[in-house]
């Protein structure tokens, strides 16, 4: 079985996922950006079993991070860890982004991914 690791910058706060992720994307929307200050965050899904971590972390809106640096980790919710892959431990990741959501908030310079499914918003 697959093991990926990651952490934040100052390693006061690690995690480890198990097995491969139920889906990879990009999100483009509003939260994402200014919680990443960038214009996209690189993010995969793994079932919460496959999830744990060590540390002490703290928490805004759901999104979970490292209290010492501020490093944005990961989102848990009771069935599901979202993972923000720039924090594993061995880029560049072999994931690709399956779908991206958010892409009326992409920005017009960042072309589509040719081999991922495009949504509006959420793509549940």
């Amino acid at each position: 079985m697959r093991i990926r690791t990651g952490s934040c910058l100052c390693g006061a706060v690690g995690y480890r996922v198990e097995g491969e992720p139920l889906r990879v994307g990009l999100c483009h929307c509003g939260d994402c950006r200014k919680s990443s200050g960038s214009a996209f965050v690189f993010f995969a899904v793994w079932p919460r079993r496959a999830f744990s971590h060590n540390g002490e972390i703290a928490t805004f809106a759901g999104r979970s991070f490292c209290p010492a640096c501020g490093s944005r980790l990961f989102c848990l919710r009771e069935e599901a860890a979202e993972i923000r892959l720039g924090s594993l431990d061995s880029p560049p990741t072999d994931l690709a982004p399956d779908h991206e959501v958010w892409i009326r908030r992409r920005e017009p310079w960042l072309h589509p991914l040719p081999s991922a499914g495009q949504y509006a918003g959420d793509a549940d």
